[in-house]
C-alpha cells in the first residue's frame, strides 16, 4: 500500500499539482508575444511533430518568414495536409514532410541520413514531438516510451545531424537548437541505473524524468558547442500548458475536466509556439545570448544550476545505449 502510494499516486499528484500552479500564473500573467521577426529566406529547418498544434504553429511562421521547413512525424497523412494547409494560405511557402517515427532508431537513421544525401544547410533543428502519460510501454528499440520518443529519439537525431548544423552555422548566425521542454522537469528525476523506469513505473514520473534528461541533454550539448568553438547553440525552452491534443492519455475524467478549461486557461497553440520561435529566430539570441532555458518568453535562471557531472553521466550513457560510443 505504501510503495503504491509513493510510487504511482504521488508522482501524479505532484504532477497535477504543479498543472495547478502553472495554470494560476497563466491566469494573472500575459501569455508572451512573438516580436516582429525579419525575414529568414534562405535558411533551413527541421521540425519534428510539425504536422499539428505548437509544432504547426511553429511551421507555418516559419515558413511565412520564407524558412524552408522540412516537418519530421509518424503521422504521414496528418504531415502531409498540414503541408497543404500551410502552401494554400502562403503560396510561396516552402514546407515538406517526411516521416519520422522517434520510437524507431532505424527510423532516426533513415531520416537522417535522407536529408545529409540532400547537401541542404540546416540551420534550425526544433525537437519538438513527444508523448504524455501513454500507457506503459516500449519502442521499437526496447526503450520506455516517454524516455525513448521525448528523449532518446531527439538525441540520436541531433547527434547525427551535428555537423550539418556545424557547417551551416557561423560566427554571428549559429546554428540553433531549441529542445520543447516543460515544466514537469521541476519534479523529474534521473536515476542513471534504471531510465527505463522498469523497477516501478508510473507514466506521471517516466514523462518528468523524460523532460528532466531532455533539458540536461540541451545544457550539455550547449556546453560542448561552445567549449570546441563551433558555431551552434542548444536551448530548452517551456511553452506553458497549452491547449494540444498531448493531454489526450489522461484519465478520463480528468481529460473531461480539461477539455472544458482549457479554452479558458490554457494558451493557444500559436501562444505557446511564440517562446520556441524567439528561441529558434530571434536575433537577440546570437552569440553569448543563446542556450539556456526559456519560459514564458523569458530566460530562467533558476534551471541553470545542474549538476554538471549528472549533465556528463546522462550523456555518456546515451552514447552508449545508442551505440555511438
Amino acid at each position: 500500500m505504501l510503495s503504491a502510494l509513493r510510487f504511482y499516486l504521488l508522482p501524479a499528484a505532484r504532477l497535477y499539482l504543479l498543472g495547478l500552479k502553472v495554470l494560476l500564473v497563466q491566469l494573472f500573467s500575459r501569455p508572451p508575444r512573438l516580436p516582429v521577426m525579419p525575414r529568414q529566406d534562405g535558411k533551413v529547418a527541421i521540425v519534428t511533430g510539425g504536422g499539428r498544434g505548437i509544432g504547426y504553429e511553429v511551421v507555418c511562421h516559419m515558413a511565412r518568414l520564407g524558412v524552408h521547413v522540412i516537418i519530421g512525424g509518424r503521422d504521414e497523412q496528418e504531415g502531409l495536409a498540414a503541408v497543404r494547409r500551410i502552401c494554400e494560405q502562403y503560396k510561396e511557402a516552402k514546407v515538406e514532410f517526411k516521416k519520422l517515427d522517434l520510437a524507431s532508431l532505424q527510423s532516426v537513421r533513415h531520416f537522417a541520413q535522407s536529408f545529409k544525401e540532400r547537401d541542404l544547410p540546416l540551420n534550425i533543428l526544433v525537437n519538438n514531438a513527444g508523448v504524455m502519460l501513454v500507457p506503459e510501454g516500449r519502442t521499437e528499440d526496447g526503450f520506455e516510451q516517454h524516455f525513448g520518443i521525448n528523449y532518446l529519439g531527439h538525441f540520436l537525431l541531433t547527434w547525427l545531424l551535428l555537423d550539418t548544423l556545424k557547417d551551416s552555422g557561423k560566427c554571428g548566425l549559429v546554428s540553433r537548437v531549441v529542445n520543447v521542454s516543460s515544466s514537469a522537469h521541476r519534479i523529474g528525476e534521473i536515476r542513471l541505473n534504471d531510465l527505463n523506469s522498469c523497477q516501478h513505473y508510473s507514466a506521471h514520473a517516466a514523462y518528468c524524468h523524460s523532460k528532466l534528461a531532455q533539458l540536461l541533454f540541451s545544457s550539455h550539448l550547449h556546453q560542448e558547442m561552445q567549449s570546441g568553438g563551433f558555431p551552434v547553440s542548444s536551448c530548452a525552452v517551456d511553452p506553458g500548458m497549452v491547449d494540444t491534443s498531448l493531454y489526450r492519455h489522461l484519465w478520463t475524467p480528468l481529460r473531461l475536466a480539461q477539455s472544458v478549461i482549457a479554452g479558458l486557461l490554457f494558451r493557444t497553440p500559436a501562444e505557446g509556439a511564440a517562446t520556441v520561435l524567439s528561441a529558434a529566430l530571434s536575433p537577440v539570441l546570437e552569440g553569448d545570448c543563446g542556450g539556456g532555458y526559456w519560459a514564458n518568453g523569458h530566460r530562467d535562471v533558476t534551471t541553470l544550476a545542474f549538476d554538471p557531472q549528472l549533465q556528463l553521466s546522462l550523456w555518456e550513457i546515451s552514447l552508449q545505449l545508442l551505440g555511438l560510443q
